[in-house]
């Protein structure tokens, strides 16, 4: 039996890095449901002027989405930074006590469950192919050929967030004005329960309660915004 592995399975480096973008991009286009349906909820519960629902609306994308990108960015930044200066510290007391540091690798692998003359066959190996590599891998888990990106992050940040807003915008300003609020409660919790499964089918946990979390919890925002946005425009002349 050839012991290689199936081209078909999913070995390749930075499988667990991009679940977790998708993951993110999941709760980025969450955050524009909720935070733009809010918002046009809340003025639709004012008025029923589509200016206003229009603008109400695109101010909430355009700042939720700049918002969005600048988080992602400030807080990878800082990952990237962080992983650097380990790797720039491992590479110098790879260099600067290399003995010290092959006991310490045999000791990760012994920690594993190797016995002793295997863990230290194994470092010894890893090291003359790759001493930062191996280091990196078993003591930090980091990968210095796949680093995070910044920019990266803040775009995709920012395009579900845009993308995620998009739907109620549209709902709140293309049915009649009647309509605007009811339609809008629907596809927002619609598309909310479909995220929500999404989530939970990317990250292994039970769907329904995930599902059930995000349309009870965005139905209570619409519904609080919606009895504000209707409280201000009857009594604020």
């Amino acid at each position: 039996m050839s012991t290689e592995a199936h081209p078909h399975e999913p070995h390749r480096a930075g499988t667990g890095q991009r679940l977790n973008w998708l993951r993110a991009g999941v709760l980025g286009a969450n955050d524009g449901i909720v935070s733009v349906a809010a918002l046009v909820v809340g003025v639709a519960g004012a008025t029923t002027d589509s200016g206003a629902l229009f603008t109400a609306g695109i101010a909430g994308l355009v700042g939720g989405a700049i918002s969005m990108a600048l988080g992602e960015y400030v807080s990878v930044s800082s990952q990237r930074d962080s992983e650097r200066a380990l790797i720039a510290k491992e590479r110098r007391e790879l260099r600067d006590m290399p003995e010290a540091e092959l006991e310490e690798l045999t000791g990760l692998y012994r920690a594993r469950g190797l016995s002793d003359e295997t863990a230290r066959q194994v470092a010894v190996e890893l090291t003359a192919h790759d001493a930062l590599s191996a280091h990196l891998e078993i003591e930090l888990h980091i990968d210095q050929d796949d680093l995070v990106n910044p920019w990266h992050a803040a775009l995709s940040s920012a395009i579900a967030f845009t993308l995620g807003a998009l739907l109620p915008l549209l709902a709140i300003l293309l049915p009649p004005p009647d309509w605007r609020v009811p339609v809008t409660f629907a596809a927002v919790l619609i598309a909310l329960a479909a995220t929500g499964t999404l989530s939970a089918v990317l990250g292994g946990a039970p769907r329904l309660r995930a599902a059930t979390r995000l349309v009870v919890g965005g139905a209570l925002a619409l519904l609080a915004t919606w009895l504000i946005g209707t409280l201000l425009g009857t009594t604020v002349v």
